[in-house]
């Protein structure tokens, strides 16, 4: 993968760092930021950042992963994007078990109804559409996630292991889950290539992986990222059921389909791991990290809504300028 075109002067200056150019002299202020979770220039800068954490870019040293003025330039882009978070996504924490304050969390989100409009309306370019926006992460399923394994221990690693196991295939290849999204992609004519399409999706899309990696990366996070996956689970086997329907409806075959049908009964058993074995272990051993596991559940939430509700309104308003993607 080659770095991705800058989109501002925070990738720019970036893209100039990682490549060694003259351009990339003194520093380039970062400051507030309205909604950075649809700032084009600064997601990128922070996806384009982390993802030296996992498989970097064929134009840059491998090295630079360590700079150290990288990763205080990471430091800085991270600011606006956490104290949003922190301010849109802090919940309320009482004296339940943990599993039952997720539940609850979930089950009072109001967002987009997303999965329905797939399953009835969408049009073969729609689904393209959300499948190529989805790819940024789906290629790299789990990864993120598999960061917090070495941080954890007994029951709570144990549960973590049981899914991301799953995740990867139980160790057949053709049944990781990443590989089953490449057929899906492979069906609409869409270039699997990791990363491809990273350059052609929105701000939302990116700052949806990224909140992931800003988690993987800090140990201080890693009770959110418990929780963010969680969330992922726990909301997964309705959606991924009407995915596979919307995909049938426009003619994909069961092989094609299988990404999503997969995860209706994995997922249904993934919930209550995830949930009770992974975050309520987690809790009873560190009691004050509730609120960190409930914030990771509700930046997956708050991300997953913004990112649908930018997919419906470019579909419902035809008039209005969309990204061309693919």
């Amino acid at each position: 993968m080659q770095l991705p075109p800058p989109r501002g002067p925070l990738s720019s200056w970036l893209n100039d760092s990682l490549l060694r150019r003259e351009t990339a002299v003194g520093g380039v202020e970062v400051g507030v930021r309205d909604d950075p979770y649809a700032d084009d220039d600064l997601q990128l800068a922070l996806w384009v950042a982390y993802e030296l954490q996992y498989r970097g870019f064929d134009d840059v040293d491998p090295e630079r992963q360590w700079d150290p003025a990288i990763i205080a330039f990471r430091s800085r882009l991270e600011r606006p994007w956490t104290d949003w978070l922190q301010t849109t996504c802090r919940s309320r924490v009482d004296e339940r078990p943990v599993a039952e304050q997720l539940r609850a969390l979930i089950d009072g989100v109001d967002g987009p109804r997303f999965a329905p409009y797939l399953r009835r309306h969408a049009t073969r370019e729609q689904f393209r559409e959300f499948v190529l926006n989805r790819s940024v992460y789906q290629l790299k399923e789990a990864d993120p996630h598999s960061f917090g394994i070495a941080r954890l221990d007994g029951a709570a690693k144990a549960a973590l292991v049981e899914i991301e196991a799953d995740e990867y295939g139980g160790g057949r290849p053709e049944r990781m889950h990443s590989e089953l999204f490449r057929t899906t992609m492979r069906w609409l004519d869409l270039d699997d290539t990791y990363g491809y399409y990273v350059s052609a999706v929105p701000a939302v899309t990116l700052a949806v992986s990224n909140v992931m990696s800003l988690f993987a990366i800090h140990s201080r996070w890693t009770a959110a990222l418990l929780g963010h996956l969680a969330a992922f689970e726990m909301t997964s086997t309705l959606p991924n059921r009407q995915y596979a329907t919307g995909a049938i409806r426009l003619g994909a075959s069961e092989a094609q389909a299988r990404y999503f049908t997969e995860h209706v009964e994995a997922d249904a058993v993934h919930e209550q791991v995830a949930a009770h074995d992974l975050c309520g272990s987690y809790v009873r051993e560190r009691p004050d990290a509730i609120g960190d596991v409930l914030f990771g559940a509700r930046c997956a939430l708050t991300l997953d809504d913004l990112f649908a509700d930018d997919l419906l309104t470019r579909w419902n308003a035809p008039d209005r300028s969309a990204r061309r993607c693919g």
